[in-house]
């Protein structure tokens, strides 16, 4: 369950679970049958997990994604794995020249280094439908008054099966009010409510939402017309 009142976690001790989340996955990789043969590398940066390599279809992508998201400690898989030999459209959106991998394609605003292609990320996205597989929103969604229009757009773009990655500051943290460019305040409950919307409206399952006192994390996947939502047990993982 999600605590209301949290605390940052020092460099230090971020530095130590990351050790253990490594050494979790290199035993994962050498005794669980189900990852034989997996040509993927997993590297963890404060409780995030960014994972490289080969797969051969979208069912063991799902399932490699599975079992390390698992691990206590985890809070977001991040991933740019190849699928069948085909390389992932990877967007980084409002990326300015910080993109999370330097291969992916850069939507923002403004011209930066890192950016591809200028869009208001208010308005409609200038991408088709189902034409990207992962997108990144990092540090974007509290600069935005009504931010679920591009969560919207976010899932109109995904491909059947991809992610939606979220890391925005925790209410409950200084770096949350200390821009005067963030005009909202978000909370892990919040993705809960992202997930939770009425019918009609853009279904989410959320693979992971978690906090480490100082930013709030969720990976996303979209929900197709008739797929089940996510039983309560589910949402009992991250959500009050």
């Amino acid at each position: 369950m999600v605590a209301l009142a949290r605390t940052a976690s020092s460099g230090e001790r971020l530095r130590e679970i990351d050790g253990f989340l490594t050494q979790a996955c290199a035993d994962l990789a050498e005794h669980d049958d189900r990852m034989r043969g997996v040509a993927v590398d997993v590297r963890f940066d404060r409780g995030v997990a960014h994972l490289t390599g080969d797969v051969a279809d979208l069912r063991q992508l799902r399932l490699v994604k599975q079992l390390v998201g698992r691990f206590d400690g985890v809070l977001a898989v991040w991933s740019r794995i190849r699928v069948g030999g085909r390389e992932p459209v990877v967007m980084d959106l409002g990326c300015g020249a910080a993109k999370q991998y330097p291969e992916n394609l850069g939507l923002d605003l403004r011209r930066a280094d890192g950016v591809d292609a200028q869009a208001d990320l208010s308005g409609a996205l200038p991408l088709a439908d189902n034409s990207i597989d992962v997108i990144f929103t990092v540090h974007i969604l509290e600069h935005l008054i009504d931010f679920l229009s591009l969560v919207d757009e976010c899932h109109r773009v995904l491909r059947p099966g991809g992610t939606l990655h979220i890391m925005s500051p925790w209410w409950g943290h200084v770096n949350a009010v200390a821009d005067p460019t963030h005009v909202r305040l978000l909370d892990v409950q919040t993705i809960k409510g992202i997930c939770s919307r009425p019918p009609g409206t853009p279904r989410w399952y959320p693979l992971h939402a978690g906090c480490d006192g100082a930013s709030i994390f969720a990976d996303l996947t979209p929900l197709e017309p008739g797929d089940p939502e996510p039983t309560s047990s589910h949402l009992a993982r991250f959500f009050e």
